[in-house]
């Protein structure tokens, strides 16, 4: 067994999995704090919700499409040096979290669009008709009603994260992905590679029990 992971330093796996926790924790949160709101205003500026209005609809959900439409890769390439200029280097953890959020903030808006709109319209109509404001009708009523479908989207979200961290690691981000390509790949050593892609399987694996758990606690 220690033949077979011979190359295998086990500090610097230990690093990298910090880097990949900071990159998926960092990315997650801002991720959540842009595109719930970004998922919610979509959802009010669609017909016959309370700020309908076409052209605003239309401009967003042409953004969130147009980077939504951007292949990850790509993008870390292309923001560059807006990733620069927000936190002063394009290496690291750093200099992953920027590309990770605009990569899946948009995502995620769609994620929660999609949950508020499985929100009962007759809730949604009754709360209306006792006189509520916007305010009220989104924190006491639709955000509560989609709680579960908004915490399921998260999860997707989190998952597709921990994807984009390893793809991170081509452009120098660190991290589990940027281990596997500099010693599995571009060094042939396997026993590497096999260990970063397991520990990737595990933690793809604890978000999802982790999400499916929250889902079932918030739909009692």
């Amino acid at each position: 067994m220690s033949g077979f992971l011979g190359n295998v330093d086990w500090r610097e796996i230990a690093q990298a999995c910090l880097d990949t926790l900071a990159m998926l924790g960092g990315s997650l949160v801002l991720t959540i704090l842009l595109g719930l709101p970004l998922g919610i205003i979509l959802f009010l500026t669609s017909p016959g919700q309370a700020w309908a209005h076409r052209a605003a609809n239309g401009v967003l959900a042409l953004l969130v499409n147009l980077l939504r439409s951007v292949p990850f890769i790509i993008l870390l390439i292309v923001m560059i040096p807006v990733t620069m200029l927000l936190v002063g280097t394009s290496l690291g953890v750093l200099g992953a979290i920027p590309p990770l959020v605009v990569g899946t903030a948009p995502f995620f808006a769609r994620l929660v669009e999609t949950a508020l709109r499985e929100v009962d319209r007759n809730t949604i109509e009754a709360v209306q008709a006792m006189g509520a404001t916007t305010r009220d009708l989104v924190f006491r009523a639709l955000l509560p009603e989609a709680l579960p479908g908004i915490i399921a989207g998260a999860t997707v979200t989190a998952v597709a994260l921990v994807s984009f961290t390893a793809m991170a690691g081509v452009v120098g981000a660190g991290g589990l992905g940027d281990l596997a390509i500099r010693f599995g790949y571009q060094r042939f050593q396997t026993d590497v590679m096999v260990v970063t892609v397991i520990l990737l399987l595990v933690l793809v694996q604890f978000l999802q029990m982790a999400g499916d758990r929250l889902v079932l606690h918030f739909s009692r």
